[in-house]
């Protein structure tokens, strides 16, 4: 098939590779602009941009897609279909209209559940046990069109970062594969009473309230981790936590109850496993601790 590719970060990358890779004809990877990062504040290029150059795959980084011109060089492509996975970018009905078959979306929920932005973090945050890929046809709502394929995998006690490497490679295996079966496929609508949102995360929310349980605030550390990483003050210092255990102990929230740095919660204790401090690399609690001792009874803000 000739296919338009659109997709940004690290996520759409093994969906692009599978693509190209099962010799579909990837007609132009169209891919975020570059952004500023890093101290030096250079203009980076997304990981599909990447991908895609190091493929010899066209790369196309419009800064709107409602623009006339952008739309007319869209058309120009011809594609069987688009493939999208994480664009970061609204696509108007017109766009979606274009391709003989349709906009395909790569979602990383089990859809109508975390229609939005940021479905594996709030995942994570609600408790779920499962979550998944959904293959769905898109259409002008959010995340509200009819779905092709799904998978399903066990969230477990995995990061955020893990969870979306594993689902970055069963989306592209589910993508590649449903390309195969997509004349023989009976699209399903999905059920709007049943839909739950997944905005886009605050950096506000990675704060750490230690009157919140233990176990809500062990979520919180795998949500956010690796970023934008929970964090919590020491001495006027901010500390990223990046892995946590759920211990029993009892105490002030907020105070630690041991020279561990156990801390006490609004339900039950937490343990850190991996910090970070501001500039420095991740680091096992037990190596922080060596170089600074925190007796037990201090506050944490």
């Amino acid at each position: 098939m000739r296919i338009i590719f659109m997709g940004t970060p690290e996520f759409a990358v093994p969906t692009l590779a599978a693509l190209d890779e099962a010799n579909h004809t990837i007609v132009a990877a169209y891919t975020q602009p570059p952004r500023p990062a890093g101290r030096g504040k250079k203009l980076q290029p997304s990981p599909v941009q990447i991908e895609a150059e190091i493929r010899g795959i066209e790369v196309r980084s419009p800064t709107s897609l409602k623009d006339p011109q952008a739309q007319a060089d869209f058309a120009a492509l011809e594609a069987d279909l688009a493939v999208v996975a994480a664009y970061g970018m609204i696509l108007p009905p017109a766009v979606l209209d274009m391709p003989k078959n349709g906009c395909l979306n790569v979602h990383a929920s089990l859809l109508p559940h975390w229609r939005g932005a940021a479905p594996i973090q709030r995942s994570i945050l609600a408790g779920d046990t499962v979550t998944g890929i959904t293959i769905m046809q898109m259409e002008a709502g959010l995340d509200t069109g009819p779905m092709l394929a799904t998978v399903r995998t066990p969230v477990d006690d995995k990061t955020a970062g893990e969870l979306t490497a594993e689902l970055a490679e069963l989306g592209a295996q589910l993508m590649v594969g449903t390309l195969i079966d997509l004349p023989m496929l009976h699209a399903i609508e999905q059920d709007n009473a049943d839909a739950s949102y997944a905005p886009k995360i605050d950096k506000a929310e990675a704060k750490i309230d230690f009157t919140r349980g233990a176990e809500d605030i062990e979520r919180q550390v795998r949500a956010f981790a690796p970023f934008p990483g929970a964090w919590f003050e020491l001495d006027g210092e901010r500390i990223k936590l990046l892995k946590a255990e759920v211990v029993e102990g009892s105490g002030a929230a907020g105070t630690t109850l041991d020279d561990a740095m156990t801390i006490a919660c609004g339900q039950q204790a937490l343990r850190p496993v991996s910090i970070q401090r501001a500039g420095k690399p991740v680091m096992d609690t037990d190596a922080f601790l060596r170089g600074k001792q925190i007796p037990a009874g201090t506050k944490l803000g």
